[in-house]
């Protein structure tokens, strides 16, 4: 069994939100593939299933992610090396996207709380571009996370989606 989690914060506030990329990256590949999330949480994550596949987003708020993925991990017995994390990344140019098979958190606090709950780092991530310097220097790091990608990025999302969405399908 395999698990892919999208990193967000839950609420509409934060939908199309650079710290939400993650959730947004599963919502477009379920579109794509004509899947549907399951009507009841489970574990404090919204959930899907597509054959041996687990699917997630947590409810908790970004930073507090790896509780909810460690549950799913033991519950389900799958190993660090069969999950999958899909996070932003401002340090990345907009649009690009990072796949490791393990790594450091870099300053991710979401990757922080897996790692502190799962005990390791060794674990696939897929890093997605949201960098914007000029509106990130305006804003600060907290503010420039949590605003909302500007027109010209909402513009080139669906192509950047698409992309990802074959990364995670390949990874799976």
């Amino acid at each position: 069994m395999k698990l892919v989690v999208g990193l967000g914060n839950p609420g509409n506030q934060y939908n199309f939100t650079r710290h939400n990329f993650g959730f947004l990256a599963l919502d477009f590949y379920f579109k794509m593939h004509g899947l549907s999330w399951e009507s009841k949480p489970k574990f404090g994550a919204v959930w899907g299933r597509d054959g041996d596949t687990l699917f997630i987003k947590p409810q908790e708020f970004y930073n507090e992610s790896g509780q909810v993925v460690a549950e799913f991990m033991r519950f389900y017995k799958i190993e660090a090396a069969d999950i999958l994390v899909i996070c932003d990344n401002f340090d990345l140019e907009f649009g690009k996207i990072r796949g490791r098979s393990s790594g450091q958190a870099a300053g991710n606090n979401g990757l922080k709380s897996i790692d502190k709950y799962l005990g390791t780092s060794e674990y696939p991530r897929l890093r997605l571009g949201t960098s914007n310097d000029e509106l990130r220097k305006k804003m600060g790091d907290v503010d420039f996370v949590l605003s909302k990608f500007t027109a010209e990025e909402k513009e080139k999302l669906p192509e950047i989606l698409q992309k990802i969405s074959e990364q995670i399908k390949d990874s799976i």
